[in-house]
């Protein structure tokens, strides 16, 4: 059993452990900010972990361009898109990718056009945008990416997903990025709405595969007039459209053909059985402990879909036999992003599905017998209804070895905030904190000014941008500047943090499993791409340990061979890289912060 170590925080915080020349060389800003967030701390009650926006500080400066900012007059200005966290350039740092749109009734001047943007981490705390560069800007309404190694070159390259034309950049190593989508098999001749998308080996043959989801039928080539536009009611409000009485879109798998180019098999592998839906997020995991990874789609409006994996290049949908199509009371939802993990530490992954508001989002627990059940009420995160949840995920934000939850919100319609619905357009983040024993208790009023401040948000990325051993979240805020929450405190505990490179599996290692035994507590966690609302996180594994300072036993699993490989007392507190046949090839002490 690991026991929370609870401390408050005091104004030393950011210089404990710190050595001398550390102190001596950290440069006058810094000390300016960490003034700064001593402060805001100081001033903020109850929890010993805090949450600040530190995203300006950082050098995020652009923001996210979403649509009609008083009202919405059509569907794409309303689901806004995903964000990412991940390290294009390996140096063992997190880098930030910002998605972007475009607004329907405006001639943007040329080069004036928002578009996509890459950060690179400075290792200070501040990024650089390194767009131009690297080539990765684009205009349009891109909706969401995904990371991953497609062609084992040792590089993680970046999927894009469009209303409008898919886009798969291929990473150089040397800081920048080539489209390839023609290349490689993916240019599609019509535009299409996709969103979420997930990087996954499922014939585990060691070349990552492609899955993408479709939303909405809805022509990006020909593109409705706003007075052609119909509108509906939504609680007696007009309102645009849909997605009920809207068609659906089919998803897509593609094959990974071993050369650098794909092959859609989306039928032959019975990915079109479950007809057109409102597809929204998708996700890769070993849900039954067979050794092949399975794939969870949240639905907007229509059940969600969990296609089992058959070993034989052929999936099943088994969502509603499985229970976790529907909530609790049989009904449909909105669903819109996905958690997963082993919350409760009995070696089976459960999820976690935002919905729109009125409703309550789920938390299926996995039953280990091929079902789930749906714990919201019983678990303690149904207390919340009155929000529209986007971004979602399992962080341990204390380190104290038990999964906690963090979900954005922000409604759709901005003109909500002209009636008394007892709903707003912009809303508070939530924080669910994992009691140990099933229940979850909603904590979002103590974590910081981070989490209680408002914002239309959509999608959300995990990772430790800095290093220093706490998990921060990167949101996107639609028609404002990101936020970049940094995690103060949740270090004060030991924890571990795991990089995964394959050799026989896919490099990325997306699929590999990693079991963390301290003592009788065993976490699991699997290498994961494309999560929370059409976002990418951080592809290392992190664990919270309490007061463990040694891990008794660290398991990994690799995906292709399923070959065990086990490493006993490990040091906490640091980042390790596992090469798959070659053990521990190095270690990296914890940033100073």
């Amino acid at each position: 059993m690991i026991i929370p170590r609870r401390r408050f925080l005091g104004s030393s915080l950011f210089v404990l452990g710190a050595s001398l020349l550390d102190r001596l060389t950290t440069p006058l800003w810094a000390w300016n900010e960490r003034a700064r967030l001593d402060a805001t701390v100081a001033a903020t009650p109850a929890s010993p972990v805090q949450f600040i926006d530190v995203a300006e500080r950082a050098g995020l400066n652009i923001p996210n361009v979403w649509g009609g900012v008083d009202k919405k007059r059509i569907i794409i200005e309303t689901k806004g898109s995903g964000i990412a966290f991940f390290d294009y350039d390996n140096d063992g740092w997190l880098d930030i990718y910002l998605t972007n749109g475009s607004r329907l009734d405006q001639n943007w001047a040329p080069g004036k056009e928002p578009t996509t943007h890459l950060f690179k981490n400075n290792r200070d705390g501040t990024f650089i945008d390194v767009t131009e560069k690297s080539g990765l800007g684009r205009s349009g309404w891109q909706t969401g990416v995904c990371v991953g190694d497609y062609d084992n070159d040792g590089w993680d390259d970046l999927f894009c997903t469009f209303w409008g034309h898919n886009i798969l950049f291929h990473n150089n190593g040397n800081g920048t990025f080539t489209d390839v989508t023609r290349k490689a098999g993916l240019q599609q001749d019509h535009g299409r709405w996709g969103t979420g998308c997930t990087f996954f080996d499922y014939d585990r043959d060691g070349h990552l595969d492609l899955f993408v989801c479709n939303f909405v039928k809805l022509d990006p080539d020909k593109p409705l007039t706003m007075d052609q536009q119909s509108f509906c009611q939504w609680k007696g409000v007009p309102t645009m459209c849909g997605p009920r009485g809207l068609p659906g879109d089919t998803n897509i798998l593609y094959r990974n053909n071993g050369d650098g180019t794909f092959k859609d098999v989306s039928e032959k592998a019975g990915i079109l059985k479950p007809g057109p839906r409102y597809s929204i997020t998708s996700i890769s995991y070993d849900f039954d402990n067979d050794g092949w990874p399975d794939i969870y789609v949240a639905v907007d409006s229509e059940p969600s879909i969990l296609f089992k994996n058959n070993h034989d290049g052929t999936f099943t949908d088994i969502a509603v036999m499985a229970g976790c199509a529907y909530n609790d009371d049989g009904h449909e939802q909105a669903g819109m992003g996905l958690g997963v993990a082993d919350y409760d530490c009995d070696g089976w992954f459960d999820i976690f599905k935002t919905n729109f508001a009125d409703d309550t989002c789920n938390l299926y627990h996995n039953n280990g017998d091929g079902t789930f059940t749906d714990l919201s009420f019983d678990s303690g995160v149904g207390i919340n209804n009155s929000y529209v949840a986007w971004g979602c995920g399992f962080i341990d934000y204390d380190n104290d070895g038990w999964s906690d939850i963090v979900q954005v919100n922000g409604h759709v319609y901005p003109e909500i905030d002209h009636y008394n619905f007892g709903e707003t357009f912009k809303n508070p983040r939530l924080v669910y904190k994992n009691l140990g024993n099933g229940h979850f208790k909603d904590v979002s009023a103590t974590m910081g000014p981070g989490m209680t401040a408002k914002y239309s948000s959509r999608g959300a990325a995990f990772g430790d941008f800095d290093n220093d051993g706490g998990m921060d979240v990167l949101v996107l805020n639609m028609n404002e500047l990101p936020s970049l929450l940094k995690n103060i405190g949740g270090n004060k505990q030991n924890w571990i943090k795991i990089k995964l490179v394959g050799t026989k599996c896919n490099r990325t290692a997306i699929g590999a499993r990693v079991r963390v035994v301290t003592g009788k507590h065993i976490q699991m966690d699997e290498v994961s791409s494309g999560t929370s609302v059409m976002s990418q996180n951080d592809l290392r594994l992190h664990f919270g340990l309490g007061t463990v300072e040694t891990v008794d036993m660290i398991e990994v699993k690799w995906p292709t061979t399923q070959k065990l490989e086990k490493f006993v007392r490990v040091k906490a507190n640091q980042i390790i890289t596992i090469r798959e046949g070659d053990g521990i090839v190095s270690t990296m002490k914890p940033h100073a912060g």
